[in-house]
């Protein structure tokens, strides 16, 4: 059985407000723990209209306010723009005021241009290893004659993030859980995740976990699911061309003046996608599973309006089996 989670991007469409992403970022926590999905992340992203999730940390600790049971964390947190003292403070608290439900996941990229994080605090992301034992060290108390407040007996459940094989091999070689980002990396899903077994030691973990993280888009049938896909796909071709912008309708676009570039990159995109009705859905994430002998699937879902969301993970759902308030695909 593999268990299911949630990444939420926290999407901005046209016609909303940032505000309105947050409140549907807690609507939809508050769903997907209805409907027994096992942890929800968000990503950090910086100097992107579409995408609300700038500071994870914020929005964890009210997601996990708005909800009680369901496992809350970040997918990830970009560590090279932040102090280890600054995160360890911050997830100690976290983990602290809701005890055993937060979930630390670490990648070692910007998460936005350079421009961007230039404007952020920048460590070297070479020194990712050192940067990472300062922070985990922090947990365990004081480092240097300097004590974390209140992280020191608050550690979160630590996982690497990545979409290469740097931090699989990292996570491996540590003993922790690793998630990868099959959503935008999938020709390298399988290399990073047997490069992680194959480095894997005893650490944190006695064996090796990998979580796969794919984007999914369920409706009653393919035609529709890649519809409401369409202004995922379009997001991504204005990202690649330096012009991010907010999440279109999918009637924008459908009206928008394609070249056949863009075309192409649209394309890409929906190709690496799980898109389809239940059934078309079930044999494609199957397949998935199947390839990559994942331990969780984390899935993302990119839609203009909240309903269209909320139905593809309530589908999703329907092909899972609810044990001990979880769910689980079953092969």
């Amino acid at each position: 059985m593999t268990p299911l989670s949630v990444l939420d991007l926290a999407p901005v469409s046209s016609g909303r407000t940032t505000p309105d992403a947050l409140a549907e970022s807690v609507t939809l926590a508050q769903r997907v723990e209805e409907l027994g999905y096992g942890r929800l992340w968000v990503a950090e992203h910086h100097g992107m209209p579409g995408i609300a999730s700038s500071a994870p940390a914020v929005l964890i600790a009210a997601l996990a306010a708005a909800t009680k049971r369901i496992r809350v964390g970040s997918g990830g947190v970009m560590l090279p723009n932040h102090a280890p003292l600054v995160v360890a403070e911050q997830f100690g608290t976290l983990e602290g005021l809701f005890p055993g439900r937060i979930d630390l996941g670490l990648g070692r990229a910007p998460g936005t241009d350079q421009r961007t994080a230039s404007l952020l605090r920048r460590g070297d992301a070479d020194d990712f290893p050192g940067e990472l034992a300062l922070l985990r060290a922090f947990f365990d108390g004081p480092v240097q004659g300097i004590a974390a407040v209140p992280a020191e007996g608050n550690a979160p459940a630590v996982w690497l993030l990545g979409s290469s094989g740097f931090s699989a091999q990292l996570a491996g070689h540590l003993g922790l859980p690793f998630a990868f980002a099959h959503h935008f990396s999938g020709h390298n899903t399988i290399p990073a995740l047997a490069l992680y077994r194959e480095s894997f030691r005893p650490g944190v973990l006695a064996e090796p976990y990998a979580m796969v993280c794919a984007s999914v888009l369920i409706a009653d049938s393919y035609d529709e699911a890649r519809r409401l896909a369409l202004p995922g796909a379009l997001s991504f071709v204005q990202l690649r061309q330096g012009r991010p912008g907010v999440l279109p309708s999918v009637e924008e676009a459908e009206a928008y003046p394609w070249t056949p570039q863009d075309r192409l990159y649209a394309e890409q995109r929906l190709d690496s996608q799980v898109l389809g009705s239940p059934v078309e859905a079930r044999q494609q994430l199957d397949r998935l599973l199947a390839d990559t002998q994942a331990d969780e699937l984390m899935v993302t879902t990119t839609a203009h309006a909240l309903a269209d969301r909320l139905r593809s993970y309530e589908l999703l759902a329907e092909l899972g089996v609810a044990s001990d308030g979880t769910l689980a695909l079953v092969a």
